[in-house]
């Protein structure tokens, strides 16, 4: 069986978006709806810097369509630690928030580390096992986005791939970009977006995500986020992609 592919942004209140993408004098509360009417999935990245509550993830849900999916980013409480194994608390926190009113529209978690980082096999080991396999009924994925030269090791990838969870494919100059095992789904971050480009990416570039897309969706779900990069080209970026599925 085929997986879905999905293509989106990160977020979706960007100011200069505005005209850009959402149409002149559409009201900010409704931009989320907006993006909703035009693309299939997007990144939370409020859940990075606070906790939200139950309420808002079920108005959030409530906002977009059938198929769409949010993926949500995990707490940089739970992530930027020097002892990844200690964040237990934190862990059972962010999952207990109220994501799960998110119902059929949750998508991956996406659990990014710093770029000073490093593998520590024991350590990532330990955070592995802290993240649960579902919350309130509603099976949970997760994603990995690593940045240090130290987890393109063989070692990292069949951990990941033991812990089902996905590593994060990054289309960026400086990051560490690896592909991990297939677990069923696949998480890509497409950062190199540009200002000259209508659609950030050459049409040429957004042939080949999408031939890549399709080829893994033989295995599951894919999910392709357009991040930072010429960020106001980001939405033009997912709507071509996804013209393109």
């Amino acid at each position: 069986m085929g997986g879905r592919i999905r293509a989106g942004i990160g977020g979706w209140v960007f100011e200069p978006w505005r005209g850009a993408f959402y149409p002149a004098g559409l009201r900010q509360k409704d931009e989320l709806s907006y993006v909703g009417q035009h693309l299939t999935a997007t990144e939370i990245n409020a859940t990075y810097y606070s906790s939200q509550k139950p309420a808002t993830f079920a108005g959030w849900a409530a906002a977009v369509p059938d198929g769409f999916q949010f993926a949500v980013k995990a707490s940089r409480y739970c992530t930027n630690r020097r002892v990844l194994a200690e964040g237990g608390e934190s862990v059972r926190r962010f999952v207990e928030q109220g994501i799960v009113e998110l119902g059929d529209r949750l998508g991956p978690i996406l659990w990014q580390f710093m770029p000073t980082k490093a593998f520590d096999p024991d350590d990532f080991g330990a955070f592995l096992k802290l993240l649960p396999a579902s919350v309130g009924g509603v099976p949970l994925r997760h994603a990995l986005e690593v940045r240090h030269a130290s987890f393109d090791d063989p070692v990292f990838l069949a951990m990941a791939r033991d812990a089902g969870a996905a590593v994060v494919l990054a289309d960026h100059p400086a990051y560490l970009r690896i592909e991990g095992h297939d677990v069923g789904f696949r998480y890509l971050r497409l950062m190199q977006g540009r200002e000259e480009e209508p659609t950030g990416y050459s049409p040429a570039e957004l042939d080949e995500w999408a031939q890549q897309a399709r080829n893994w969706a033989a295995q599951g779900d894919v999910f392709a986020f357009f991040i930072s990069g010429a960020k106001v080209r980001n939405p033009a970026a997912a709507m071509a992609l996804i013209e393109r599925l």
